[in-house]
């Protein structure tokens, strides 16, 4: 789908705050209400806008620690790579998976209670993870940024 401006000021609107009316969207991007909705229902059909959902504060629902997991299979095979990120989808303190370059196979982002709740999970589920060879852990000290959004100041297409 080829974003113009205006598609772009749409997304980047509702990045911000999904919960905008279409009234409310139609008048900070300068379309008419039915303009407007008639773009967000072709993007949503397009799959250029995938969901919506609200952006909870870890620490409030009693998982403040990101951990990052540095994990090396024992082997490649499709099957194994299939088969561990199956696994990986079914633990819940798992929230970001990413397929990776270099000395690790994959790069996870887990959510935890603190190092005692860490540990419950590693020993638990992410040691217990298909073809998972070695487990390597660094605990984020704090949050820099969290980007909620993918920035809109691409160029058009």
């Amino acid at each position: 789908m080829n974003l113009d401006r205006t598609d772009r000021a749409i997304l980047e609107a509702l990045q911000r705050d999904g919960r905008l009316s279409n009234v409310e969207l139609a008048s900070q991007v300068h379309l008419s209400e039915s303009a407007c909705l008639r773009r967000v229902r072709a993007l949503e059909t397009a799959g250029v806008i995938v969901g919506y959902r609200a952006t909870l504060d870890p620490a409030s629902v009693g998982l403040p620690d990101n951990v990052f997991v540095s994990v090396g299979l024992s082997s490649q095979d499709q099957a194994d790579l299939d088969a561990f990120e199956e696994a990986v989808r079914r633990v819940p303190e798992v929230m970001d998976c990413y397929l990776m370059t270099g000395d690790f196979d994959y790069l996870l982002r887990v959510v935890a209670a603190g190092a005692a709740d860490y540990e419950r999970i590693h020993r638990q589920q992410l040691t217990r993870l298909p073809s998972v060879a070695r487990v390597h852990s660094s605990f984020a000290l704090r949050v820099v940024q969290d980007a909620a959004g993918l920035p809109m100041t691409l160029k058009e297409d």
